[in-house]
């Protein structure tokens, strides 16, 4: 079996030997693994050997010239990457700031764009398995779009209005979708969506089944009329929606944070219907834990959650700049051995 074949037999539910793993960098942890091991960029990211190859559009944000560190994706929305984490930043003034009046005009997407997007992942796939991603597709894009604060207020004063921009921002994913899912090659499709805080949704549940559900239900049905896997992104708190989610067609949910999940529990009682990616804390055990800790909290969650198949082991987010090389290569140390490590 390659790279692929087990991953489609995890995500199936079979137990697999190794488990499939996957590591992904930011910018300024890959900074830290090029100056410690001297390799470049790349030859870091092929030696990790992950299982995993896709990509994600967020809007394909462009530098603006006269200002440092800020970038303006494709919706108009400027973000501030002068943080020591550069990847993504924080979006600066609102665009949106009088949802009654519905003057906001959706980009015209870039198609050729995203094509080739796509089919320079396929050719760099090799037998790993490949899929597209799609970040900031509905509760991150509307915030982005109107302030974190805006659009909860505005769940509550002008939910129909809100309801109008969340249904014009699913019909704008519908159309990526849609041409994603003309090449046969890609395995699954992905959206990233951070829905949950510590402890809890950021909006509730209610407002997470009005809002959220229904235009995540249309994109995963579109998903799999395609025959694809579905996966869904959200940082945070997601465990009392997780059977609305399996309920509409989710394969994958990632990540599965265990500083806020009982992952022993929740594998336990969804296990068989959903698959999870993540496990290895980006929160408490990467940036904070001795090499030898990290191994052991490796094996630890590794031996929870692989019995049964439906698990991707990897850390809960992409590294963070706060994690010390040391950590980072034992964990690649553990994932490329598991037969040294795992029961």
């Amino acid at each position: 079996m390659n790279r692929r074949d087990i991953v489609y037999a995890a995500l199936n539910h079979e137990e697999t030997k190794p488990v499939p793993y996957h590591i992904e960098f930011t910018g300024e942890s890959l900074k830290k693994m090029v100056l410690a091991t001297g390799k470049t960029a790349a030859e870091v990211e092929e030696s990790v050997g992950s299982y995993l190859n896709y990509i994600q559009y967020w809007g394909w944000p462009t530098e603006l010239p006269d200002r440092a560190g800020y970038f303006r994706d494709e919706f108009g929305v400027v973000w501030n990457r002068n943080g020591p984490e550069k990847d993504i930043g924080w979006a600066e003034d609102p665009l949106i700031t009088d949802i009654e009046t519905g003057d906001y005009r959706f980009p015209e997407p870039d198609i050729p764009r995203l094509r080739r997007d796509i089919e320079g992942l396929l050719a760099e796939g090799g037998d790993r398995f490949t899929f597209m991603g799609f970040g900031f597709c509905m509760f991150e894009r509307a915030w982005s779009l109107m302030g974190m604060e805006n659009v909860l207020t505005t769940m509550v004063t002008s939910p129909g209005e809100l309801e109008k921009l969340f249904d014009r921002i699913c019909d704008f994913f519908i159309r990526l979708v849609d041409v994603a899912l003309e090449y046969e090659a890609l395995d699954g499709i992905y959206f990233g969506d951070d829905w949950g805080q510590q402890r809890g949704l950021i909006m509730g549940l209610t407002h997470w089944r009005r809002f959220i559900k229904p235009r995540m239900a249309r994109l995963y049905a579109r998903v799999k009329s395609g025959g694809k896997f579905v996966i869904q992104h959200s940082c945070g708190d997601c465990n009392e929606i997780l059977p609305e989610l399996i309920e509409i067609g989710l394969d994958c949910y990632q990540t599965f944070q265990p500083e806020i999940y009982d992952i022993a529990g929740i594998k336990r009682k969804y296990g068989d219907r959903l698959s999870f990616w993540g496990a290895v804390s980006t929160q408490q055990v990467l940036p904070a834990f001795t090499p030898e800790q990290v191994r052991k909290e490796i094996v630890r969650v590794g031996n929870i959650l692989r019995p049964g198949g439906g698990f991707i082991i990897a850390p809960t987010h992409a590294l963070p700049s706060d994690i010390p090389v040391e950590n980072i290569q034992a964990m690649i140390e553990v994932f490329q051995n598991q037969e040294r490590f795992f029961d």
